[in-house]
């Protein structure tokens, strides 16, 4: 059997991408569309495509025999030295595959670990690509170590000995304790970190990758965040201040893109990196328009969300590249299936103005604006509303004090709870916190209309069935 270097980077590269394609997969007019971009994304030079529907995969080849006697055939006609599949391979398909093409044979998920190991910039990224790729090629060392040999004997090593194998297979083992360890800590630190900004609101800008994310976070913020046009140009997190009108400066912050059947490994490995979006006040979910896929991209990225145990923050659906060909069309699709999406070009800046108006109703919505009477000399009281309120005016009496402030609904329902005088000028305290009160009838009715969310499940790729997101509405009150 021919053996094959597995450490070099797949650029330069000659490729033949295939992909088996079962009666429940979602396909577009080009079902090698995203692979190829991945493979260009990695450098590798795409020379020839075979595709294969099956009701199931064979067991031991995962295409049938006679496809894989086509690819054989392409491979030496192309001169291509890769197999790429739009599928993840066990490693006992991936051997069979080498074996039988006598070329290195790659699977989805080792594809795009290459992608984020040559894009990965800092020492956190660093960390989480290569605890990632270790974890995949765990089970693989078998095929990718040639030294299988028995130690060599001698004085001091007698005894059955030890294979390689093992030695390499325990090694990893420790090398990933150490960087699970390591990225602990730079969680912990991470989440810290992102605590510490209590005082300010943060939005966390997510998606499906190449959806414009970067581009958008350089013209709401001025920075210098590179957007390529490219997947995965982003890998991390990186937090500039918008200043958002009517309410001031916040936290804006840029995020990886997602993809469909994210390799697990890479979910668990980049929680830290994620750590603004799991702590922030609300999600901007960014979609391409202008992307034939664009409903089973949405459908894929609350996927993720809901693995990362933050699907249920609230979020905004923004639809990008407004202004690119067959985009007003697909809109309208999209708004079939999420009639609140507000649809921009993070370009050209349409549809900035709705944009910033939709963040600044959805903040409003978990923040509740009060005014509060309290004793002059309650400096405790006083002291904590600076730390977890906007206090917006303060007007000092004989005996108390009248105190006009804003503040989370959490944080408002814990002070409500406190007997604390206080008149509700704008939002909604929870239920158990009026309750609470001295005198509820001291509460203002709420008049104009209230930003929600809810979420229902979503099992559906295509443009039919029930969202999995967290969208928004606005309440209709008499």
């Amino acid at each position: 059997m021919q053996t094959h270097d597995r450490s070099q980077s797949l650029a330069s590269e000659k490729c033949v991408l295939a992909r088996l394609i079962l009666p429940h997969d979602f396909t577009t007019d080009d079902p090698f569309d995203e692979l190829r971009g991945l493979a260009q994304t990695a450098g590798i030079e795409v020379v020839g495509t075979v595709y294969q529907k099956r009701d199931q995969p064979d067991q031991s080849t995962y295409l049938g025999k006679g496809k894989v006697a086509e690819l054989e055939r392409l491979l030496e006609m192309a001169g291509a030295d890769v197999v790429a599949f739009d599928n993840d391979l066990t490693p006992a398909q991936t051997r069979n595959l080498e074996k039988a093409l006598s070329v290195k044979v790659i699977d989805r998920s080792e594809l795009i670990l290459d992608i984020f190991a040559t894009n990965a910039r800092t020492h956190e990224a660093r960390l989480a690509v290569e605890l990632a790729q270790l974890e995949y090629s765990l089970p693989r060392l078998k095929r990718m170590w040639t030294h299988l040999s028995r130690q060599t004997m001698g004085v001091g090593m007698r005894g059955p000995g030890e294979k390689q194998l093992e030695v390499d297979r325990r090694l990893a083992e420790k090398r990933i304790h150490d960087l699970r360890s390591d990225l602990a800590k730079v969680e912990r630190r991470k989440s810290r970190e992102v605590a510490s900004r209590h005082d300010t609101f943060c939005v966390s800008i997510v998606g499906y990758t190449n959806a414009g994310k970067s581009t958008l976070m350089n013209t709401l913020t001025g920075a210098d965040v590179e957007a390529a046009d490219k997947l995965f140009a982003t890998l991390d997190t990186r937090t500039r201040r918008w200043r958002l009108p009517g309410w001031g400066p916040i936290l804006l912050s840029d995020t990886v893109g997602f993809i469909r059947d994210l390799p697990h490994h890479l979910i668990a490995s980049f929680r830290a990196t994620l750590e603004e979006a799991r702590q922030t006040d609300l999600l901007l979910h960014v979609a391409d328009a202008s992307n034939p896929s664009v409903l089973h991209q949405i459908s894929s990225v609350y996927k993720v969300l809901k693995d990362l145990g933050i699907d249920e923050k609230d979020t905004l659906l923004i639809l990008n590249k407004s202004d690119c060909e067959g985009a007003s069309e697909r809109i309208q699709l999209v708004r079939e299936r999420y009639p609140n999406a507000i649809a921009i070009s993070a370009r050209s800046g349409e549809g900035l103005g709705a944009l910033a108006m939709g963040v600044s109703d959805a903040l409003t919505a978990s923040f509740v604006e009060l005014e509060l009477k309290l004793p002059i000399q309650d400096g405790k009281t006083i002291s904590w509303l600076a730390s977890h309120a906007e206090v917006l005016s303060k007007q000092y009496n004989d005996d108390h004090a009248v105190v006009h402030c804003r503040m989370p609904i959490g944080a408002a329902g814990k002070l409500a709870g406190q007997g604390i005088e206080m008149r509700v000028l704008s939002g909604k305290l929870p239920e158990p916190a009026k309750r609470g009160l001295p005198d509820a009838a001291t509460y203002l009715p709420l008049e104009d209309s209230a930003f929600r969310s809810y979420g229902v499940s979503d099992t559906g790729d295509s443009g039919s069935g029930d969202s999995g997101s967290m969208v928004h509405e606005a309440d209709k009150t008499t």
